[in-house]
């Protein structure tokens, strides 16, 4: 259930923005928000190889 409460207030949360902000600034919010997504999630990938490769080389 924790997963449905991180949904909800994402939702919730989108809801709000949508009331306070204009549809200019609302693409330009989406817009950011999934270029910070792929970002992080290129930091994750290069950090998770990045540790693999320093186990493999202090296993040989």
């Amino acid at each position: 259930m924790h997963n449905c409460s991180d949904v909800a207030a994402i939702t919730a949360l989108a809801c709000v923005l949508s009331q306070h902000l204009s549809d200019d600034e609302l693409a330009v919010l989406a817009a950011d928000l999934v270029m910070l997504s792929d970002t992080l999630s290129a930091i994750a990938v290069r950090k998770s190889l990045s540790g693999e490769s320093e186990s493999t080389a202090d296993a040989s």
